[in-house]
């Protein structure tokens, strides 16, 4: 359980949210990104994954060990 609350996510955005889906681009603010090209770090778990996965088309996500 330890290596899962070890591992962070680095999440940026590579594609515009305009003419998105409303629930896409609340999905792109709660995770904290509004420009293209800014990245936000977040705990890995299944939350988070699973807000990755409803925009996984306008973001790029590295697993960091920290």
């Amino acid at each position: 359980m330890s290596d899962v609350a070890d591992k962070k996510l680095k999440v940026t955005q590579v594609r515009s949210a305009i003419g998105r889906k409303q629930n896409q681009r609340a999905t792109l603010k709660s995770l904290g990104l509004r420009k293209i090209r800014q990245t936000a770090e977040w705990d890995d778990n299944p939350q988070i994954r699973g807000m990755i996965n409803t925009v996984r088309h306008l973001v790029t996500v590295e697993e960091v060990g920290s």
